[in-house]
C-alpha cells in the first residue's frame, strides 16, 4: 500500500511541518509529554487508585492496569503478554516504515519505528480509559468527560507537527486502541 498511501501521508507531514512556529513547537512539546509512556503510565495508576479506593472496588485499577498493558512495551521490558503493548509490539516488529520526511522535532527517535504511534496510543488508553471510568463511576462528571477525550487528539496532532508520525500512524493508534478499550471495558463492565 506505500504507493498509494506515502505519497499523501508525505503530504499532511509535510503541510504540518511547514506551519511551525517557536510558539507552536512549545504547544506540541507538551502534547508529546502528555503521550509519554511514564506520564500516562503515571496518570492511569494515581486514577486507579483514587478511583478505586473512592469506590471501594478492585474494578477501576483492574480496568486502567488490562488497558495501561501499553506501558510495558514503551518501558523496554523484553516480554508482553497482551492488549495494546502486545500490538505494538508485533506491529513495530514486523512492519517497518519510515519517519515522514521533514525534519523532526523529537529528537532520538528511531528511523524506522514511524507505526504505529506510541504516544497517541497511551493517550487514548489512560485519557480514554480515564473518561470512561468517570463516565461509568462519576456520573456527575460526564459533562466533562470530553476534556478527557480531547488529549489524545492533542497528542495526536502534537506528533503530526512534530514529524514523527505519518497521519496513518496516528490514525491506526486510535483505531486499535478504540477498539481495545471498547474489548477491555466489555470483560470489566
Amino acid at each position: 500500500l506505500a504507493s498509494s498511501v506515502d505519497p499523501w501521508d508525505n503530504d499532511v507531514s509535510r503541510w504540518f511541518a511547514h506551519e511551525r512556529t517557536p510558539e507552536l513547537n512549545g504547544v506540541a512539546d507538551v502534547g508529546t509529554f502528555l503521550g509519554e509512556t511514564p506520564v500516562g503510565m503515571g496518570v492511569a495508576a494515581v486514577v486507579a487508585a483514587v478511583v478505586s479506593l473512592w469506590k471501594r472496588s478492585i474494578r477501576p485499577a483492574a480496568f486502567l492496569a488490562v488497558v495501561g498493558t501499553v506501558g510495558l512495551v514503551f518501558s523496554a521490558l523484553a516480554v508482553v503478554v497482551a492488549g495494546i503493548g502486545g500490538f505494538y509490539w508485533v506491529a513495530t516488529t514486523l512492519i517497518t516504515r519510515q519517519r515522514p520526511p521533514v525534519p523532526i522535532l523529537d529528537p532520538g527517535l528511531v528511523a524506522d519505528d514511524s507505526f504505529p504511534s506510541g504516544h497517541v496510543a497511551t493517550a487514548v488508553a489512560v485519557y480514554g480509559g480515564t473518561a470512561l471510568l468517570c463516565w461509568w463511576l462519576l456520573p456527575r462528571t460526564r459533562p466533562w468527560v470530553w476534556v478527557l477525550m480531547l488529549v489524545p487528539a492533542f497528542v495526536a496532532l502534537s506528533r503530526l507537527y512534530q514529524g514523527a508520525h505519518h497521519l496513518t500512524d496516528v490514525l491506526s493508534s486510535v483505531f486499535y486502541t478504540s477498539a481495545w478499550l471498547v474489548v477491555v471495558a466489555g470483560m470489566l463492565g
